[in-house]
């Protein structure tokens, strides 16, 4: 794949973008960081050369200045609201996220729960363990008539009944596991109690999608519209921007709903707003460090098919309607792409439909299609694996990396003694297998080594994986996608 991104003119471009915004406040300066500010794998998937710790980079050069506080949103503690690409919940995510923080040098010690009820019974159980833990936790309160209700909002009935978080640092990074977590009313909150005390302070935005300087529907903007699709969220034009300029740039709907309250509450507090515009708001620099557009495109259609996928996958799964994939087939059809775009598609059907039985197929990183087909002993995922592995090490396909006299006990202790009633092997038992045979076989060795180069590569299945083949291609870096059925019809299923 074709590198689109300047990482390192990204990360030299955000810095000093970001000092400038400090400098026009004066003051305190609330960030509010949108996606996520490491591990951005969909960043890193849409902009290719965008690497999944470029936010994080980018702070470091200002980590003696700046704190991190997480707000998290209760409502999405009651419904253990999870993030997809690490399969964790937004409960675990949050001190995973402090974790890392404080490891790389950062100073986190404050956590929000924001839109908290009196029954919130999961998020109060959750402020008590942080409190455990030694964290600084603070309430906010769901507000009534908020975001519209101005007059109210920025009142002692408002954000005077919300907890105020006493920070000690002049640059203050919100983050957040994901979308809706409440980052912004945490960020006007926390002015409205600055104000009340004395304290000069405003308010930035970094949200990396949609890109404000990308038209409307550019396929790097469509794809926030897929990712964001159970949120409902839209790509529009700012209106406010338009007015002010005369000039056009990309928003979306929460942005502009809520700037009305944003300007009001700025021109209450100290007289005047900075920002005649949403977009005035932000410090995002992304799209200046575009150096193939093209690239970006191809790789941002790609994307909008597999969140398709998974949004098929996720429907049948929960047993629910198409709504989501209703949405993204709408922003595929705006973008111009289409499931057969996905390459390893229709290999895997190919396979399903010559073999009577599961197919997979995966697209190394040079273009090559390798597939793996279902048998006695193998599952048609951890087939093609080591079909991939011995294509990468140049083992001809005919030779066998595992023998079956090495998986039929594996197969034996699986169906005889652990009760299960599939005897193929999982991807994870096939890997390894082939760990243990690397010890005594070179041409197992060579095919072990190619591991790595599996990363970034795109793969399809013709049935639901089961959580562990998910699990092991979600660690080793694929890109993977299926068709939304079971290999076996039942009522009951494990998740």
């Amino acid at each position: 794949m074709s590198i689109g991104f300047d990482r390192d003119l990204y990360i030299k471009m955000q810095s000093q973008h970001i000092n400038e915004r400090r400098e026009q406040i004066g003051g305190k300066l609330y960030l509010e960081m949108g996606g996520k500010l490491f591990d951005d794998m969909h960043a890193s998937r849409v902009l290719p050369g965008f690497t999944p710790d470029n936010k994080i980079a980018m702070l470091t050069e200002l980590k003696d200045e700046l704190e991190i506080l997480v707000a998290i949103n209760a409502k999405d503690l009651e419904r253990k609201k999870t993030r997809a690409d690490l399969d964790i919940s937004y409960e675990e995510d949050v001190l995973r996220l402090i974790d890392v923080f404080r490891e790389l040098g950062f100073l986190a010690e404050h956590v929000v729960l924001t839109q908290l009820e009196d029954d919130n019974y999961q998020a109060l159980t959750f402020k008590q363990r942080l409190e455990r833990l030694g964290l600084k936790v603070a309430v906010h309160r769901v507000i009534p008539g908020y975001p519209t209700d101005a007059r109210r909002i920025v009142s002692e009935e408002g954000f005077g009944i919300n907890e105020y978080v006493e920070t000690t640092r002049n640059l203050v990074v919100v983050t957040a596991p994901g979308p809706g977590s409440g980052k912004l009313a945490t960020c006007l909150s926390q002015i409205y109690g600055d104000h009340q005390r004395g304290i000069k302070s405003g308010y930035a935005k970094f949200e990396t999608f949609p890109i404000w300087n990308l038209p409307l529907e550019h396929p790097v903007n469509l794809v926030y519209e897929a990712a964001t699709a159970d949120l409902d969220d839209i790509n529009i034009i700012d209106p406010f921007h338009l007015a002010a300029y005369d000039t056009k740039a990309t928003s979306y709907n929460r942005d502009v709903e809520v700037f009305p309250l944003l300007k009001t509450m700025l021109e209450m507090l100290s007289g005047s707003s900075p920002y005649k515009s949403p977009t005035d708001m932000g410090v995002n620099m992304v799209g200046s460090a575009i150096i193939d557009d093209a690239a970006c495109q191809e790789a941002a259609r790609q994307e909008i098919v597999r969140r398709y996928f998974k949004a098929l996958v996720d429907e049948r799964r929960e047993e629910q309607d198409d709504t989501i994939s209703a949405r993204i087939a709408i922003v595929m059809s705006k973008a111009g792409c289409t499931v057969e775009d996905r390459r390893v598609v229709a290999r895997a059907l190919d396979v399903e439909e010559s073999t009577g039985a599961p197919g997979c197929a995966i697209e190394l990183n040079d273009g090559r299609l390798v597939t793996g087909k279902t048998s006695e002993l193998l599952g048609c995922s951890a087939a093609m694996v080591l079909n991939a592995l011995k294509e990468l090490a140049g083992i001809d396909r005919s030779v066998e990396l595992l023998s079956p006299e090495s998986i039929e006990p594996i197969q034996s202790l699986k169906t005889q003694h652990l009760g299960s009633r599939n005897p193929r092997l999982h991807t994870d038992e096939v890997l390894i297998a082939l760990s243990v045979s690397a010890a005594n076989s070179e041409t197992a060795r060579r095919a072990l080594d190619e591991l790595k180069n599996l990363r970034g590569c795109d793969v399809h299945t013709t049935t639901i994986l089961g959580s562990v083949d998910e699990g092991i291609f979600r660690n080793l870096g694929v890109l993977v996608t299926s068709e939304p059925k079971y290999q076996r019809k039942a009522l009951y299923r494990k998740r």
